[in-house]
């Protein structure tokens, strides 16, 4: 099939990250110098799933070659998920068919990356398909290293709020629970956290047994108010990641039965605030050991996920759209782009895929890195050595007028 007679057709799906704009104008200009037509899908496969093919839009170099500035997405998107039912993969494929594509960019999240995968298997060589990997979670499984578009962006500005809020902290004397996305990795939560030099950072990878009780947890912060106060600080900044919702045990929650998912069946984590459940929860536990304290729970994500994306993401971004539209031109499919060492190098769909669940997979945070286990470091939490030493722990027990034996019954749990 020559280029000439060929549609370029762009996909964005799951939430927004800052380059999305970029990728759809780097893909529009490749492909169109290239000798295609370029086609943008609005809302992700949300109409493509009814069939309806009105909801696109052709994509002229003069209208997007300005948009890698801005953050959101130009074409719109959505979560619709096309591989719940494969009725819904075949409508998809007939949809493109009819809006004659033949090539197809995903710009997506694991979920959008595993519909990638199924439609391109689907379409049995009647569609390219290529995934450019988006999500500022940066839980996609591309090398270490290797940031996941608007990963960066998110992180720079998650940073300037946790510095604000650190000054606040100080003058007025309260703690801030602020809460990052994260549905399942702790990426986002410990890059603003370790860069901000927040006073705690807590994240999912860390625990090994789950489900975790929501005891452990709170626990786990009035250590470190405490150790804090024996420091002559009453204030702090805490990163959490919403994550940690989900690997609480959901007794402790009342059951998350009433917790509504969205269409790929994820927890709608925005319904669950754990951030003010934590709020609530340690300041009770702080006045049962006779302390007073002001704690402010503070959500940080859409905040961050919609803005403009700076320098790193949109260089980055528009040489991940260009290989994606280069692949496609060159006859590739199947595949993810990743840059690796300066260099395009695509992920083969099949490689994607957890053996285990059947699902894209999923990078965590890696807790023996020497990355992370620095950023314990600058951390302040209850530790092995504050139970061996026994002036550090005389002095948190005598802060909470208990005993060091008893102290130790309570927290050495969760050094």
């Amino acid at each position: 099939m020559s280029s000439q007679q060929t549609t370029v057709g762009i996909v964005v799906g799951g939430g927004p990250a800052p380059g999305i704009n970029s990728v759809i104008s780097a893909v529009t200009i490749r492909s169109i110098v290239g000798g295609c037509d370029v086609v943008g899908i609005l809302d992700g496969f949300k109409w493509l799933m009814e069939g309806n093919t009105s909801r696109a839009k052709p994509l002229v170099i003069e209208e997007v070659s300005r948009i890698h500035f801005r953050g959101g997405s130009y074409l719109g998107t959505s979560r619709a998920n096309p591989t719940k039912r494969t009725g819904h993969l075949d409508t998809v494929l007939s949809a493109l068919t009819r809006l004659g594509i033949a090539r197809l960019v995903t710009v997506g999240g694991d979920d959008t990356a595993f519909s990638a995968l199924k439609l391109e298997e689907r379409s049995t060589g009647r569609i390219q398909v290529v995934h450019v990997p988006k999500t500022i979670d940066n839980d996609l499984d591309l090398p270490n290293g290797i940031s996941t578009f608007g990963f960066q962006t998110a992180r720079h500005f998650g940073v300037e709020i946790v510095r604000n809020l650190m000054v606040d902290a100080r003058t007025t004397s309260r703690w801030y629970f602020v809460v990052t996305m994260g549905r399942k990795a702790g990426h986002l939560a410990l890059g603003i956290g370790k860069a901000a030099g927040a006073t705690l950072t807590v994240i999912p990878e860390e625990f090994r047994e789950r489900p975790v009780r929501l005891e452990r947890l709170v626990d786990y912060l009035i250590g470190t108010m405490i150790k804090r106060l024996t420091g002559g600080r009453s204030d702090g900044v805490v990163v959490l990641a919403e994550g940690l919702i989900e690997i609480l045990d959901p007794q402790d929650l009342g059951g998350l039965e009433h917790v509504e998912r969205d269409e790929h069946g994820h927890l709608r984590l925005s319904d669950v605030d754990i951030g003010d459940l934590l709020r609530r929860e340690v300041s009770k536990g702080m006045k049962a050991l006779g302390l007073s304290t002001s704690i402010v729970a503070k959500n940080v994500g859409y905040e961050l996920r919609c803005a403009d994306p700076i320098p790193y993401d949109m260089e980055y971004t528009r040489d991940l759209g260009f290989c994606a539209a280069q692949y496609l031109l060159d006859g590739g499919t199947g595949a993810m782009v990743s840059i690796q060492d300066g260099r395009f190098t695509p992920i083969p769909f099949k490689r994607m895929v957890d053996p285990a669940t059947g699902r894209a997979k999923v990078r965590m945070v890696d807790v023996g890195s020497q990355s992370y286990l620095i950023a314990r470091q600058y951390m302040i939490r209850l530790t092995d050595d504050d139970f061996k030493d026994p002036a550090a722990l005389g002095r948190c027990a005598a802060t909470v007028s208990l005993s060091s034996e008893a102290f130790r019954e309570r927290f050495a749990k969760v050094s």
